[in-house]
């Protein structure tokens, strides 16, 4: 039997699971939606089994799969000892986000219940702990357009991936906006002077020029982004050696849109130059 690639889809209602398998499948996955937890095994063997076997899978499991949702660990385990190659990419998103996503949309929480939406979201939090702990790859769509999410999930799943560098993922946020919950590495910029203070500079950005300038000046400055440089280039290798295909890497500033930006901008080209697929995500860099 030919090993398969499966990647589950999943997470929190309105977080975008229906756009990120349409993605996948844009990439070259077969993809399938609600698929019961128990037909599983049964539709991986009739991919890898038929005369023109399908090798790259996708599935979107959630909380309309009920009761089979307690089965599907279970289900994991069985196909990885086969040989297969699962993956669990987890969507999220904030309340407020999801909450006015549902208004938008005129469409009731699944698990709401004639209450409002957040009661909904609440529950289906609580039922998705462990499959949000077990995953592989956590994506805050909050601030993604369907292009950041396409990309994103290209870079992560191109098919030289088995051959190819760990993808990384860099985004730029601000403290004062909140931690970016899908990050596996959050760095502090902070202690780095901040433009905000000059006149001439606080309606830029770290993608301008005039910042980097400012920014480099500082004596701490080229030292921290050098020992950075060096840990990330120490950390990305252990981590490909683990098996792990991507590898999000935050860098906040009080506000997201001067020293952490400039900084990210920094790493990207670092690490572009290195032969390593980045996504480059600047959260808060719009935000007042």
């Amino acid at each position: 039997m030919k090993a398969a690639e499966i990647v589950i889809i999943t997470g929190v209602s309105g977080a975008g699971k229906s756009q990120a398998i349409k993605c996948l499948e844009d990439i070259g996955f077969f993809c399938i939606d609600n698929l019961p937890t128990t037909l599983i095994p049964t539709f991986v063997r009739l991919c890898t089994q038929s005369e023109h076997p399908i090798g790259r899978v996708a599935l979107v499991i959630d909380v309309r799969g009920g009761e089979f949702l307690a089965s599907l660990f279970d289900i994991l385990g069985m196909l990885r000892a086969e040989g297969h190659a699962v993956k669990i990419v987890f969507l999220d998103a904030g309340n407020e986000v999801l909450v006015r996503r549902f208004s938008e949309s005129r469409r009731p929480h699944p698990l709401a219940a004639g209450q409002s939406a957040l009661v909904g979201i609440a529950a289906e939090r609580q039922m998705l702990t462990r499959l949000r702990d077990e995953a592989d790859l956590i994506i805050d769509t909050s601030t993604l357009t369907i292009h950041d999410l396409k990309r994103f999930l290209s870079q992560a799943f191109v098919m030289e991936r088995p051959t190819a560098k760990i993808a990384l993922s860099l985004v730029s946020f601000g403290y004062k906006h909140g931690l970016p919950f899908d990050a596996d590495l959050v760095l502090d910029t902070r202690f780095l002077p901040s433009p905000h203070f000059i006149d001439d500079l606080r309606p830029l950005t770290g993608l301008d020029s005039p910042i980097g300038v400012f920014l480099m000046r500082a004596s701490a400055t080229k030292p921290y982004l050098e020992r950075l440089m060096d840990l990330l280039d120490f950390v990305t290798p252990h981590c490909e050696e683990d098996g792990r295909a991507y590898l999000t890497i935050a860098l906040g500033c009080t506000g997201g849109r001067h020293r952490s930006v400039f900084l990210v901008e920094q790493l990207a080209g670092h690490f572009r130059e290195r032969g390593y697929p980045v996504n480059v995500r600047h959260r808060d860099i719009e935000k007042a």
